[in-house]
């Protein structure tokens, strides 16, 4: 009797390892590679300096940035931008930086800076050209980066204000984040109280909400890119790794955070939106648990875990955020809810807060 091998859960098992091995081989290869591990991060990454000039120039937003952004902070308002077209050119001169790096992402560091005329202060993202020389593809993707922040208007995604260059660098100027990301605060606690973690969730969903609406997969949610503004409103950062969806084209790029990544990108297989929605049930289980649900200590073990989409929920987990986190970690993109469902789910509607939680160095716990 012939066994279908298609069938055959011994040839699957094979056939993820092969596709783990290849994985790991291009780690090793090429430290700018789109799987991540974490932690730690691969080292930073950004052809030569005309090619990047040029394709800087190009962007459809003020590229050299003959726009001068004023930003208001006006109390319930919060921060405003309003454009005024003087001429003027943004150089590195116009900006005082007033920390050491605040973060560190695939192509620079940030620094904390002050805009000289309006005393407004900024996060500036500093890129170096030369690593751009690392591989052909990076000005693609930081022109799409930024063409893609460039547009959004959100209250739950961290703004770009612009943008320009100098022989050696590229810099862009973000919307400041003062109580940091959600990753550290969540190192510090362990873990997040219901409450606050449907709050976060809730507001990211509609974010994703938005940028699904403008045809844009972010793929590439985690705590790490999420961020609190002073009021402590959430804002998803960091679209290194955003496109824009095309109906007739499903995606392919073996890209994302290990412990994030999906089935279909594990077993590189084409992907859509639906990436976006595995990786809020990631999301809602480390912001509960303090890790996520297929963390290992081998990276083998853990696409294996994905693609088999095998769980371990704590025996004290609140039956409605297991739920909600089993029906968004559907092995089938299509057997994944929307985002709208998401919002509706009784979990959500329950624990989540009109008010933006208020969150102290260390959460307090009843």
């Amino acid at each position: 009797m012939k066994v279908n091998k298609s069938q055959n859960p011994l040839q699957k098992q094979k056939k993820n390892r092969k596709l783990f091995n290849l994985a790991r081989l291009k780690f090793k290869q090429n430290p700018f590679t789109k799987v991540l591990p974490r932690p730690p991060r691969p080292p930073n990454t950004l052809h030569d300096t005309t090619a990047v000039a040029l394709a800087i120039h190009h962007l459809n937003h003020n590229a050299s940035v003959d726009m001068v952004h004023r930003i208001q902070s006006n109390g319930e308002k919060g921060n405003q931008v309003e454009g005024q077209k003087t001429g003027k050119k943004w150089t590195l001169r116009d900006f005082e930086i007033i920390s050491k790096p605040i973060g560190k992402g695939r192509f620079g560091c940030v620094y904390k800076a002050r805009e000289t005329s309006g005393q407004e202060v900024v996060a500036l993202k500093v890129i170096e050209k030369k690593y751009l020389n690392s591989k052909k593809n990076l000005i693609y993707q930081l022109r799409r980066e930024v063409e893609i922040q460039a547009r959004l208007r959100h209250p739950n995604i961290l703004r770009l204000y612009g943008y320009f260059h100098d022989s050696s660098r590229v810099y862009l100027v973000l919307e400041f984040a003062p109580q940091g990301g959600l990753y550290q605060l969540l190192r510090t606690n362990g873990t997040f109280p219901a409450a606050v973690a449907a709050t976060y969730v809730r507001d990211v969903a509609k974010a994703l909400v938005y940028l699904h609406a403008n045809e844009v997969i972010h793929r590439d949610i985690k705590p790490e890119n999420l961020l609190l503004d002073a009021k402590g409103v959430v804002k998803l950062a960091d679209f290194g790794w955003s496109v824009k969806m095309d109906p007739e084209v499903r995606r392919q790029t073996f890209c994302g955070t290990l412990d994030y990544l999906p089935p279909e990108i594990v077993e590189d297989k084409p992907h859509d939106k639906a990436v976006d929605i595995w990786s809020m049930g990631i999301l809602i289980y480390e912001f509960l648990v303090g890790s996520p649900p297929f963390q290992s200590d081998e990276m083998d073990e853990t696409y294996q875990k994905i693609s088999e989409c095998k769980i371990t929920f704590p025996e004290n987990m609140d039956p409605l955020a297991k739920d909600l986190i089993q029906k968004l970690l559907q092995t089938e993109p299509g057997k994944r809810p929307t985002l709208q469902t998401l919002l509706q789910h009784p979990w959500i509607l329950q624990n989540a807060s009109k008010q933006t939680p208020t969150i102290p160095t260390q959460i307090e716990r009843k």
